[in-house]
């Protein structure tokens, strides 16, 4: 990892104290446990596929075919080589603590059932051929982070999608055919996806809290129209001094 990498993460850092603070969020342990396990069980898949001389890749998406489904489920844990796996697992990491920290009651369905819509969707657009890789997650998991802040004008949900962008910027053009041997159909599905999601849950999660004015002893002294009415049990307070 580069030093300007260690220095966004630092940002990120922050700006999940920052929400900590001013939303009453608090870290679990669940929030880097989670994603730190899935990246490390991608490279395990990898580690076996090579130390045992095996090819994984038959278990990724084939689409249009009755068996391509099972990719739907074994695909994200499946990838090509180490830049491949390098490439996923940051943002992974990143965005995946981000849905967790931010959205702790559903961030099991986005990530399951997003999951696997991702893969359905691929399966069925997808061109004829095996599609591996995490990508599809993390378009999926970059998509929801990003839209559901917009939707919710939360900027530091936005802010870390942003500075995902600025790491893995060409991100963006890989939802696109402009690389031969890249899945970007999958990269579509799971930003599509994530957009669908981010507005299926734009009431869940972080939203921006309302005031709310608590009644006083004060307010107790007059009626609903303003005029001054005290509480019986004040008036014979007042007839007894």
């Amino acid at each position: 990892m580069t030093e300007f990498q260690i220095f966004v993460f630092g940002c990120i850092f922050v700006i999940f104290k920052s929400m900590n603070t001013t939303n009453k969020l608090q870290f679990s342990k669940q929030v880097f446990l989670i994603p730190f396990l899935f990246v490390l069980i991608i490279w395990f898949v990898y580690w076996v596929e090579i130390y045992f001389s095996l090819n994984f890749t038959k278990f990724g998406v084939y689409p249009k075919n009755l068996s391509g489904l099972k990719g739907v489920i074994f695909s994200p844990f499946i990838h090509s080589d180490t830049n491949h796996l390098f490439n996923n697992s940051i943002p992974l990491f990143v965005l995946l603590s981000s849905l967790i920290y931010f959205y702790k009651d559903i961030y099991i369905k986005v990530l399951l059932v997003g999951g696997l819509l991702s893969g359905v969707l691929t399966w069925a657009i997808a061109r004829e051929a095996y599609h591996i890789g995490a990508s599809g997650i993390v378009y999926l998991l970059f998509s929801f982070v990003f839209f559901s802040g917009m939707i919710k004008k939360q900027f530091q949900l936005v802010a870390v999608s942003l500075i995902v962008i600025f790491l893995y910027g060409s991100m963006i053009w890989y939802m696109l055919p402009i690389k031969e041997g890249i899945s970007w159909e999958g990269h579509l599905s799971g930003f599509l996806i994530g957009l669908l999601f981010a507005i299926f849950y734009r009431r869940k999660g972080i939203v921006k809290e309302k005031y709310q004015f608590t009644q006083t002893e004060f307010d107790l002294l007059f009626d609903e129209d303003g005029n001054f009415n005290p509480p019986k049990e004040i008036e014979e307070e007042n007839t007894d001094d």
